[in-house]
């Protein structure tokens, strides 16, 4: 069965429940919740889908994500996330969110981050390969790899609100 999101509107209130597939069918906007990982030397968590992923095999990014659930806040969902693709848990935190229009349909994006132990275990069906890299060497990458559409601009906005 095709997961349930909540249909909202561009403020970011609920209008209703629909699934996922007809949200990303009809261009409903709904939530998705993305976390930034870094380890305890400033390092960021960059990984590689896997090939059999239906959405964006092969391509890198910079955060693990995805739909968030009826009533799953970003935080929540984003957790939820760590623990299904990287099988581990931390304290996620909400930096900022954005109506998002790269990638499959538009949505809402809930970008969080996240200090993670060094030593992950991931999904094998959602990680093919992942490894941690300081920031400038993600800014040398990000321009030489496929990333995925909204990486981009979730790194660029990650970094200035870091800065800020």
């Amino acid at each position: 069965m095709d997961e349930l999101v909540e249909h909202v509107d561009a403020r970011d209130r609920v209008l209703g429940v629909v699934s996922r597939r007809e949200a990303v069918r009809e261009g409903w906007l709904h939530r998705v919740a993305v976390v930034v990982c870094r380890d305890g030397q400033d390092r960021f968590l960059v990984h590689r889908r896997a090939e059999q992923l239906p959405r964006f095999p092969g391509h890198y990014e910079i955060g693990v994500g995805g739909a968030a659930g009826v009533g799953e806040s970003y935080e929540a969902a984003a957790a939820r996330e760590l623990r299904e693709e990287l099988g581990t848990s931390a304290t996620v935190r909400l930096r900022f969110k954005f109506l998002n229009r790269g990638g499959l349909s538009p949505h809402w994006l809930g970008v969080c981050d996240a200090v993670l132990p060094e030593i992950v275990a991931p999904d094998p069906e959602e990680v093919a390969w992942h490894g941690w890299l300081t920031e400038s060497e993600l800014k040398r990458t990000r321009h030489r790899w496929t990333f995925t559409p909204d990486s981009q601009e979730i790194l660029d906005r990650y970094l200035a609100c870091r800065a800020a």
